[in-house]
């Protein structure tokens, strides 16, 4: 399937952004996700106001959710599922006119005060609509059956962007609404699922080249089923019952078995390779924030839950999507899998953004500043992954243009 491909991307004769699916969602997201935040930072301090019909949190918290997480997800699944299928991947104008679907959602949603709610859901739900109908029948046609469950939860994920659109149309306040934790929900439990394939797998392979005795326990073994239940259930519970004492523990219970799970993946050797130490950083994020939750559920007095709940977001979703991002782009484009300067700034810069938006919720007095340097290390982040991997997006290697 590789030769036939790459042969498939040689015969396009367009924009080299459009011969795979990580180069226009990988770029997309990174500009929209530092575009985004450039916006809400004097947003969140009245100084600017968008033409949005969403509250100004609401319209933040469904962007970075929906709008950023989206379309790193389609730029994974688009280029992960014909490595799974052995099918032919989405190149040319069928790739741009995803994208262009995908921005139509964007434009919809920022302007959606003089559109009504159901055009602005209608354009906004295009997109993860066509990308589950184009990645389901790569899935059926390749009889890849093991990763409907990918598919399953990318299902998940637009239901809840259309009941945080639902949520909004009523005038609820969607960022702390059952379709916001829906969404938050599906795309923890991918990385649970799918982070917890990569990680011990990449981890495998770097150690075996070093000569190590220590290699991490293989993927997927009974212990990482149960966990990933466990998660489940208290996922389930946080979208139902958010602030319930059963749902507290639950999330406790998860927070530590994920750790447990993370320990067997001999993170500790791979200090010396940043592109994969952050991995194991990123996947941290995910007991670290159930553990956090657990706590503002139980005392909310002691930590709030929205501070929380940016270990998730922040942490997880963002330092592991970039961690993602950066490694598949050096990967596809022949680069060597190491991490220089640069990409370390990315990762430190996300996890200061991280860390100051959690301690904005314990240190209330400070939060304005925090909250502006969470959002400087955000943007950070994101700007210089344009700078720093921008090019390699929009221009193929030497020697493979046409």
């Amino acid at each position: 399937m590789a030769a036939t491909t790459a042969k498939q991307m040689r015969a396009w004769r367009g924009p080299a952004i459009l011969t795979y699916g990580f180069r226009p969602f990988f770029f997309s997201a990174a500009v929209w996700a530092a575009v985004s935040m450039a916006l809400w930072l004097p947003m969140l301090t009245g100084v600017l106001s968008v033409p949005t019909a969403f509250d100004a949190v609401s319209w933040h918290a469904h962007e970075f959710l929906f709008g950023y997480l989206g379309t790193v997800i389609a730029g994974f699944l688009l280029t992960a599922v014909p490595n799974w299928t052995g099918r032919l991947p989405i190149v040319g104008w069928r790739l741009g006119a995803l994208a262009l679907v995908w921005l139509a959602g964007r434009v919809a949603v920022l302007f959606s005060a003089g559109l009504s709610p159901a055009l602005v859901a209608a354009l906004d739900l295009a997109f993860p609509l066509l990308l589950a109908l184009a990645i389901g029948r790569e899935i059926v046609a390749g009889k890849n059956w093991r990763n409907l469950i990918v598919l399953g939860m990318l299902g998940v994920f637009a239901m809840g962007n259309a009941l945080y659109h639902w949520e909004a149309a009523r005038g609820d306040y969607a960022a702390q609404g059952m379709g916001l934790r829906l969404g938050v929900g599906a795309g923890i439990l991918m990385i649970g699922v799918i982070g917890g394939r990569i990680v011990p797998s990449f981890t495998r392979n770097w150690l075996v080249k070093q000569g190590s005795e220590r290699l991490p326990v293989p993927p997927m073994r009974r212990f990482d089923k149960v966990a990933l239940l466990l998660l489940l259930a208290a996922l389930l519970l946080w979208v139902v019952v958010p602030m319930n004492a059963v749902t507290g523990l639950a999330m406790l219970c998860a927070g530590l078995c994920h750790a447990i799970r993370l320990s067997r993946w001999a993170g500790q050797l791979t200090f010396r390779e940043p592109l994969l130490l952050v991995l194991h950083v990123g996947y941290s994020f995910v007991p670290l924030g159930a553990l956090a939750l657990g706590v503002a559920i139980l005392a909310p007095d002691v930590l709030a839950p929205a501070a929380a709940q940016h270990l998730w977001t922040g942490g997880a979703i963002g330092l592991m999507t970039l961690a993602v991002m950066t490694r598949a782009t050096l990967g596809h484009t022949g680069q060597a899998l190491t991490a220089g300067a640069g990409t370390m700034v990315i990762y430190l810069a996300m996890v200061l953004a991280v860390f100051a938006r959690v301690a904005a919720g314990l240190w209330f007095d400070a939060a304005p500043l925090l909250h502006a340097i969470s959002g400087l290390g955000w943007f950070i982040a994101f700007a210089a992954f344009v700078g720093l991997y921008g090019r390699l997006l929009l221009r193929l290697p030497a020697g493979k243009q046409s």
